[in-house]
């Protein structure tokens, strides 16, 4: 299984600002990961990618990072954005953050407010990017509610407060993964957490360390689902990363009849892994929890195929984070179960899906990465062949996602050269 895309990015980007070497294990070789680990080398720290899973950084400390000689392209990372405006508005350089016709649709305000809010000279493009962030600005802690659950947001103020002259506090109104601060705080930050108030501050420097990044729980939900929805399955996956803040796909998944456990649960540094037994099972629908959204914010592209596959009808609400992915993934997600057949009834606060048999054909994925994927999952139990259009960004997150499908048995080919 590829390593955790949202820790990947946390330890390129902690271990460059850290005194010494941090070594990651388990890295995650996606061309998300790989847009970070780009942007900063060109920001002068010195990173040797060892292997393809293994990265060594001689940290530049939190001062050290040099102006990069042209603009940060970021590609389709959402996460490197977010986190690099807050890394960057606090050097002494101006910096330039770009991205591919995705990126530059999403919303930045999100994070530009709170930064400004600190002290922080960003321009945009109508609160989209690109991102022309303004160095030397004296940085200042602020207590920020947080209006929408996003960790992006979060980490992006975190970092920023790394170089505040006073402590930093963010308010969530729902957990949110928590990675960057399990991260801050083993390198030597302090960080508290008094229910939902998250306070952080620095004092001095962050020490290097050895990371290892456990198997990405957002990867292996398309496993998890493959195997769930198969006849007599049984898929065990190994070490896992199951935090706390992630593991909304598996509480769902079992409120819906899913045979999944988890065993053999240990911590690596400061995040649980496990590994994950899941047998196929008969699904049902249900009504899903709203405070479970944040939990499974990237998983339910896979909650939504588990759902036109269950018995009865399932009940989403609180999902408009979804609208503003990589493409609007409800949106797409309900034009495509619908041109497989599946009855959707979708309104501005709701959706809700009744389950019945998979029709094949093509869909569109719109060039988002979790939506190819979890099609490519359909079609494993659809009537006949489906066709998954626009699939180039797969590799986002799971390199090798082909290879392990066929390696539990699935007849998958792609045609990179028609994009399908």
């Amino acid at each position: 299984m590829p390593g955790d895309k949202s820790i990947s990015h946390r330890a390129l980007i902690l271990g460059s600002i850290a005194e010494g070497q941090t070594e990651i294990r388990g890295f995650l070789a996606g061309e998300d990961c790989r847009r970070t680990l780009i942007a900063l080398r060109n920001l002068g720290v010195l990173i040797d990618q060892v292997d393809e899973t293994t990265v060594r950084i001689n940290g530049a400390g939190m001062s050290g990072l040099n102006k990069p000689v042209k603009p940060l392209d970021l590609g389709n990372s959402g996460t490197s954005m977010r986190l690099f405006a807050g890394l960057l508005c606090g050097q002494r350089f101006n910096s330039k953050l770009i991205g591919d016709a995705s990126l530059t649709a999403r919303p930045m305000q999100r994070i530009i407010e709170p930064l400004s809010l600190m002290g922080a000279r960003i321009e945009s493009s109508n609160g989209k990017a690109p991102l022309m962030i303004h160095g030397g600005c004296d940085l200042v802690g602020i207590r920020y509610s947080l209006p929408i659950a996003s960790a992006q947001v979060k980490s992006a103020i975190l970092l920023a407060g790394l170089y505040a002259n006073s402590e930093t506090t963010v308010i969530e109104s729902a957990v949110t993964r928590d990675h960057t601060e399990r991260m801050l705080k083993s390198m030597g930050a302090t960080l508290e957490n008094d229910n939902g108030e998250i306070r952080a501050q620095i004092d001095g420097q962050l020490n290097a360390t050895k990371i290892r990044v456990p198997a990405d729980l957002s990867s292996a939900a398309f496993l998890i689902l493959a195997a769930l929805i198969a006849k007599d399955a049984e898929v065990l996956i190994r070490s896992v990363g199951v935090n706390p803040t992630r593991t909304g796909v598996i509480d769902i998944l079992r409120e819906m009849g899913a045979d999944i456990s988890i065993d053999n649960l240990q911590m690596i540094g400061e995040e649980p892994i496990a590994d994950i037994q899941v047998r196929s099972s008969t699904l049902h629908g249900i009504t899903v929890d709203s405070s479970l959204v944040s939990l499974a914010i990237d998983e339910f592209p896979v909650l939504f195929i588990a759902a036109a596959l269950a018995n009865g009808s399932t009940r989403f609400s609180g999902l408009r984070e979804l609208r503003v992915k990589e493409s609007d993934r409800i949106a797409v997600m309900v034009e495509g179960l619908r041109e497989m057949g599946i009855n959707i009834e979708d309104s501005e606060h709701s959706t809700e899906i009744y389950g019945g048999e998979l029709a094949g054909g093509k869909v569109d994925s719109y060039g988002d990465h979790r939506i190819a994927m979890s099609f490519a999952v359909a079609g494993t139990v659809a009537k006949s062949t489906l066709r998954v259009g626009n699939i180039d960004t797969v590799d986002t997150s799971f390199p090798n996602f082909s290879d392990v499908m066929g390696y539990l048995g699935v007849d998958l080919s792609t045609q990179q050269s028609e994009k399908e």
